[in-house]
C-alpha cells in the first residue's frame, strides 16, 4: 500500500502507523512536493491526506480509482456533502484525522480486503426513513454486500443464489430508490447503518 500526505510531520506519523502492521506491506511513503499524488507506484491500496478542497481530494481520488487503486482518505473533517463526493469519485473509504490508530488499521484492512469503510456515524443526520420505500430482507443483504464492495458473482455466491436472481433484485433496488448506480446505492446503504466497519483488533 502507498501513504500520501503533502504534512510532512503528519506523513512521518502515518508511516510509523502503517509499518507496525506488516501485513499491509507498505510500497511507498510519500509527500506531494516530488511525484503528483496519483502516482503510486504498485500499491493497491491507497491512504490519501490532502490538505486543500474536497473537489481537489476528488480528482486525485479518480485518477486513482481509475488506476485499479483502492483509496481510503484521511481528512480532519467533512461534511455529510464533502463524504457522498469522495463516495462518487470511487473513494472505498474515509477516515476522521481525529480516529484512533486502531480504527484506522481497520479501515486499511478491510479496504485492502476488497471492502469499503465508511464510519455511519457520519450520515446520522440524514432521515433515512422519511418517504424510504420498504426494502426487503433480501434486498437489504445484497445493498449491504454491495455497499462492501462485493461484486454480482460474489453476492451470488455468499447468498448461494445465481447472479441472475441477483440482478433482479437489483433491478427491483434500482426502481423502488431510483438509483441506478453501484455508488448510490452504496450511499443509501451507508445511511441505513449498513457500512462495513470491522472492529479494531485487541492487543
Amino acid at each position: 500500500m502507498a501513504v500520501v500526505s503533502d504534512c510532512p510531520l503528519l506523513l512521518h506519523g502515518l508511516i510509523r502507523v502503517v509499518d507496525g502492521a506488516p501485513e499491509l506491506r507498505r510500497l511507498l511513503g510519500a509527500g506531494t512536493g516530488g511525484a503528483p499524488p496519483h502516482e503510486v507506484g504498485e500499491a493497491e491500496v491507497v491512504l490519501l491526506n490532502l490538505r486543500v478542497p474536497v473537489r481537489e481530494i476528488c480528482d486525485q481520488v479518480v485518477r486513482l480509482h481509475e488506476k485499479g487503486r483502492r483509496v481510503v482518505v484521511l481528512s480532519a473533517a467533512a461534511t455529510q456533502t464533502d463524504l457522498v463526493l469522495l463516495l462518487e469519485a470511487g473513494a472505498r473509504g474515509y477516515v476522521s484525522q481525529w480516529a484512533e490508530e486502531e480504527e484506522l488499521l481497520a479501515a486499511l484492512r478491510t479496504v485492502a480486503s476488497g471492502r469499503s469503510y465508511f464510519s455511519t456515524n457520519f450520515f446520522g443526520d440524514f432521515d433515512v426513513h422519511r418517504n424510504a420505500p420498504r426494502i426487503t430482507d433480501r434486498e437489504q443483504e445484497i445493498l449491504r454486500l454491495v455497499a462492501n464492495g462485493a461484486t454480482d458473482r460474489e453476492i451470488a455466491a455468499e447468498l448461494n443464489i445465481s447472479e441472475h436472481t441477483v440482478h433482479s433484485h437489483l433491478d427491483r433496488l434500482c426502481s423502488k430508490t431510483g438509483y441506478r448506480r453501484r455508488a448510490d446505492l452504496t450511499r443509501l446503504a451507508l445511511r441505513r447503518g449498513m457500512a462495513a466497519v470491522e472492529p479494531a483488533e485487541e492487543g
